[in-house]
């Protein structure tokens, strides 16, 4: 039995007394009391058992999904803000009082509203810099030398999951290290995003699904920031990707994803995106014109007789003249470095001793 079937059946019940009650006192020709008595009660059953989710759970339903989708700074503030403004309302409500009638009973309820919406307001949408402030007022005072000093992490900062990062599985490898200084965050319509190519018939789709199902329970177990599994969804989109960006700009919220595309709509809507490819070509280490390194030929290039191998990072390392020593490990000198939107190339020459 659910929750709201219990609450339409607690409706139900109570409607159908009062309903009874109302039919009792009611006289309605050519109807017996009894009939009439009868008749209100069920109208009354029915309509409580229709309506009486409506006014229960479906409001909770709303209001617990408004409130996970609010940042918990802005909830802690938003509750500062209402009882600094409910005090300043109860200080003026004191002069206010010794008006004339009816200034004396207005006045004062009409300055609580006003008070406690202006308060919670201010206090909600300049949370974030209360958050900011409020530690520094508490923490005693530094030098600034030794201030300058401290490295400074953002512990609430809240980043959303994208089951392509997921799915990609070196958010599991960057999460160990500790360099995410946040707490990430999975919706539910992501998790469900990645069930459905899980249950795919396609054979490649279903393994990447799964893969993606194994790297979340790691996450969740070996992860150094937080990991939470966020029960919300947004229903003005449809898309998951515009789902993400949406709940994002409303929880103030980092992207993190693997999605070229996902990250230009997103910027475009001003939502800050982490990009794990991104990432991973800036800690690429860095090879140097005229420096020598040992390469495996595994293809042949576009032009003739140029050879291709790939550094342990994956980087591509076009060589001139290398066909001829295809399947072989040679050495070769690095002549310069492109950067392209895979990433970086490099293009190398055979060394000297390799000629031979």
């Amino acid at each position: 039995m659910t929750f709201e079937l219990v609450w339409r059946l607690v409706g139900m019940i109570a409607l159908s007394l009062v309903g009874a009650r109302l039919g009792a006192e009611l006289d309605v020709p050519p109807l017996t009391r009894e009939a009439t008595t009868l008749l209100f009660g069920m109208v009354g059953a029915l309509t409580g058992l229709i309506l009486t989710p409506y006014f229960t759970t479906r409001p909770a339903r709303l209001a617990r999904a408004a409130i996970m989708e609010t940042p918990a700074e802005t909830l802690v503030t938003a509750i500062i803000g209402l009882l600094f403004g409910l005090a300043v309302a109860a200080l003026a409500a004191v002069p206010l009082s010794l008006l004339p009638s009816p200034l004396n009973q207005w006045l004062p309820v009409i300055t609580m509203v006003a008070f406690s919406y202006l308060s919670v307001t201010i206090f909600a949408l300049r949370a974030q810099d209360l958050v900011r402030i409020v530690p520094r007022l508490l923490r005693p005072a530094e030098k600034d030398s030794e201030r300058s000093l401290q490295p400074t992490y953002i512990g609430s900062t809240k980043i959303l999951v994208d089951s392509s990062a997921i799915i990609d599985g070196r958010i599991l490898d960057i999460s160990k290290t500790g360099f995410i200084q946040g707490e990430l965050i999975v919706p539910s319509f992501v998790l469900r995003e990645i069930q459905h190519i899980a249950d795919d018939s396609n054979t490649l789709r279903r393994n990447r699904g799964r893969r993606g199902l194994e790297i979340l329970e790691e996450l969740q177990r070996e992860s150094k920031a937080p990991v939470q599994l966020l029960d919300v969804d947004v229903e003005t989109a449809r898309e998951v990707d515009h789902k993400l960006i949406a709940l994002a700009k409303q929880m103030n919220a980092l992207l993190l994803t693997t999605d070229y595309t996902l990250k230009r709509t997103a910027n475009l809507q001003g939502v800050e995106v982490l990009n794990i490819n991104e990432l991973a070509n800036a800690v690429k280490a860095v090879i140097l014109p005229n420096e020598v390194i040992t390469l495996q030929i595994i293809a042949e290039g576009r032009e003739p007789g140029q050879g291709v191998g790939y550094l342990d990072d994956g980087t591509m390392v076009v060589v001139e003249d290398g066909r001829r020593h295809l399947d072989r490990k040679v050495d070769v000198v690095i002549v310069r470095m492109i950067q392209t939107s895979a990433g970086k190339m490099y293009f190398a020459r055979l060394d000297d001793t390799s000629r031979k």
